[in-house]
């Protein structure tokens, strides 16, 4: 079972249908939507400000969700999959948004909808990831434009597989 801990009289809302890996951690103001996961050693800690997480979103192994103290909140949208190793902090993530492995998404950020942030990028502190757009780099900034063949193929095939791979795990 996953650490869920109640802080400061807020206790981890979690939705329908969801997997939480034996090790993730959820703490504080947490609310995450239905059908989603959160893979082993993730940790998401809603105790300085809220973190809001909507539906069939897979947070992966290792990934930490925070947010700055009373300032910059963590919104992720649905069908959102963080992949392993990613920092989210104190941003927006729209829907349909891969973050590739070990890439940051800094304070006051905004991913837009249908975009991917590459593995290993830096997203800095208030930039706009446009919507339909692929972001690389340090810091990212904008090598394409997304492609139907993304979309599908990388988006939406990686938010489907981890419903289906959490669906091994509630056997």
């Amino acid at each position: 079972m996953a650490l869920i801990k109640t802080l400061n009289g807020n206790t981890p809302k979690i939705g329908n249908n969801c997997f939480l890996a034996e090790t993730a951690t959820i703490i504080g103001e947490v609310e995450i939507g239905n059908n989603c996961s959160i893979w082993y050693s993730a940790v998401l800690r809603g105790d300085v400000h809220y973190i809001k997480i909507g539906n069939n979103t897979n947070i992966q192994d290792n990934a930490t969700v925070h947010a700055t103290y009373k300032k910059s909140p963590t919104n992720i949208g649905s069908n959102v999959t963080v992949a392993h190793g990613a920092i989210i902090h104190g941003c927006t993530i729209k829907d349909n948004v891969m973050v590739g492995m070990n890439a940051v998404v800094l304070d006051d950020a905004v991913v837009e909808s249908n975009s991917i942030i590459a593995a290993g990028s830096v997203v800095t502190k208030g930039t706009v990831v446009k919507s339909g757009s692929v972001y690389a780099g340090i810091p990212a900034k904008k090598i394409k434009d997304i492609s139907t063949e993304l979309l599908e193929g990388e988006i939406n095939r990686i938010a489907n597989s981890y419903a289906m791979y959490a669906s091994w795990y509630k056997e």
